[in-house]
């Protein structure tokens, strides 16, 4: 799965997401949105940098990946594109859907299986808590009896 083989499944043509307009984006519909680096040529295995969803694109595009207001997740593809100069490489594209968040798992899904991973900006940089042993603890002690009278 790449950006070259999504427009198969519906998706829009990729939009430089520096030169995206809102009146590109459809307003208030549930859709699925991938984020790619458009500077990768030929076919690349992928250059699939992020597949979200959103019931609101204007807001999660302009709102939270170009301004930053959002969670977690939004804020790092915000620092991504700002700090680290992916806004000159990424483009965008999205599909409409009745169930975004079903469509989304489905395409993660399949990216993993087909790549081994999530795309790189749908992986959480924290590694998962692993379960911590519990420490022994020691036998108490009887306390010294004192010497003193």
């Amino acid at each position: 799965m790449n950006s070259l083989t999504l427009k198969e499944n519906g998706f829009a043509d990729f939009v430089p997401l520096k030169a995206l307009s809102s009146s590109a984006l459809p307003s208030d519909k549930s859709i699925i949105l991938i984020l790619a680096d458009g500077t990768t040529t030929g076919k690349p295995a992928s250059n699939i940098l992020y597949i979200g969803k959103t019931k609101k694109p204007l807001k999660r595009v302009f709102g939270g990946y170009l301004a930053g207001y959002g969670g977690k997740t939004t804020r790092k593809i915000n620092s991504l594109l700002l700090n680290d100069g992916y806004l000159e490489k990424v483009v965008i594209s999205w599909m409409q859907s009745d169930n975004p968040k079903l469509s989304q798992q489905e395409l993660l899904e399949s990216f993993k299986k087909e790549h081994g991973d999530y795309p790189a900006w749908n992986i959480s940089k924290k590694a998962p808590a692993a379960a911590q042993p519990k420490p022994k603890v020691a036998p108490k002690l009887a306390k010294p009896r004192s010497t003193h009278k």
